[in-house]
């Protein structure tokens, strides 16, 4: 494959106005987002804004970044949607074929920020989401003949042409009007929250991960994705490892910064960088990644471009260094017994993360 930049990015807005804004990440300011046919967003809501109900051309996970608020869902063939209250550290699985809007309340005292992630290879544009607006300047009605429109809905055509063009904004708009609230029943098997969730990984002084699975949030499966949340200690590092399955990850900084290096299969570094809160940047297929948090730790979302993912870690007590026999592991670094022993012996109750040395 050609040399990539993998240089971590922020999102361009796309569009919004007064009850907030929509961003996106494109394969023009992100290659890697076409070569993986993979879709990154983000949407803002202010107080008392609605992000305008939608389809998808892509199914994908949606994380709460920050706030509260509502959502609602309407999956294929239902009768009746699904209100669902989020907040900060939920994710939500949205298969294809779902129907969304996003609520912020007009009570609320920060935005309602909702990082997107998904499979784009079935999309409208590989690497780049495209939704369907029902209403608004855009909206698929304002296409349609009034006649069509007013056939359609079983309405005169005056009344058809003045529906269709009552909401002259797009895509994002603020509103007065009380929305539904968020149901306990509606969010049973719809959202999971990260920062609640039991820990699938928990090192001291290290980091912590959550994993979502068809077992915490059902709907994963019919996403075709795996995703997680991962946030390590300040100077701690996340080890050398890389996806042997053949899968891109996509990572999002949800807050903090670290170094990140990503070194690819003939063992040349393709990227040494600085990672920020806010950025987006993705780890090709058979590319070993590694982080360092700097002193305000760091924490990320990621999905991976399969929903059972397996990964190899190249350091710490699972590594495959551990499994590998002595003379192979002598042999294929040309050293000294001594020195495969005094490497054999470190990092035997690490794994995944390492605190950083203690100074004495």
């Amino acid at each position: 494959m050609a040399a990539v930049d993998l240089t971590p990015k922020q999102p361009r807005k796309a569009y919004g106005g007064d009850g907030g804004a929509y961003y996106e990440w494109s394969p023009a300011d992100l290659p890697m987002l076409g070569v993986a046919s993979i879709g990154a967003a983000k949407l803002s809501l202010a107080a008392a804004g609605l992000a305008l109900p939608s389809y998808s051309d892509s199914a994908k996970v949606a994380y709460v970044l920050q706030g509260t608020g509502t959502c609602g869902i309407v999956l294929p063939e239902a009768t009746k949607e699904k209100v669902v209250a989020v907040k900060e550290g939920d994710a939500l699985a949205l298969p294809f074929g779902v129907l969304t809007w996003w609520h912020n309340a007009p009570t609320a005292s920060s935005d309602l920020t909702v990082l997107f992630l998904g499979d784009t290879s079935k999309g409208r544009k590989p690497g780049q989401f495209t939704n369907f607006q029902l209403t608004g300047s855009t909206g698929i009605f304002t296409g349609l003949t009034t006649e069509f429109v007013s056939r359609a809905w079983d309405l005169p055509e005056a009344d058809a042409a003045k529906l269709v063009s009552s909401q002259p904004a797009s895509g994002v708009v603020k509103t007065s009007i009380a929305l539904p609230a968020g149901s306990a029943k509606d969010r049973e098997g719809m959202a999971l929250n990260c920062l609640e969730a039991p820990l699938d990984v928990d090192i001291p002084g290290g980091g912590r991960v959550v994993v979502l699975n068809t077992a915490n949030l059902p709907l994963v499966k019919d996403v075709g994705l795996g995703a997680d949340l991962v946030r390590i200690d300040a100077h701690s590092m996340c080890s050398p490892g890389f996806s042997c399955d053949s899968a891109y990850q996509v990572t999002y900084i949800v807050r903090g910064s670290g170094r990140v290096q990503v070194v690819g299969p003939d063992g040349k570094r393709v990227l040494e960088t600085r990672a920020e809160g806010g950025v987006l940047f993705i780890v090709p297929r058979f590319h070993v990644v590694s982080k360092i948090a700097d002193a305000s730790g760091m924490e990320w979302f990621s999905i991976i471009s399969t929903p059972n993912p397996i990964f190899s870690h190249l350091a710490g007590k699972t590594s495959v260094w551990k499994a590998i026999s002595a003379e192979v592991l002598q042999a294929s670094f040309d050293t000294t017994p001594e020195m495969e022993q005094l490497f054999r012996s470190k990092r035997l109750d690490s794994e995944i993360f390492f605190a950083p040395p203690s100074s004495n």
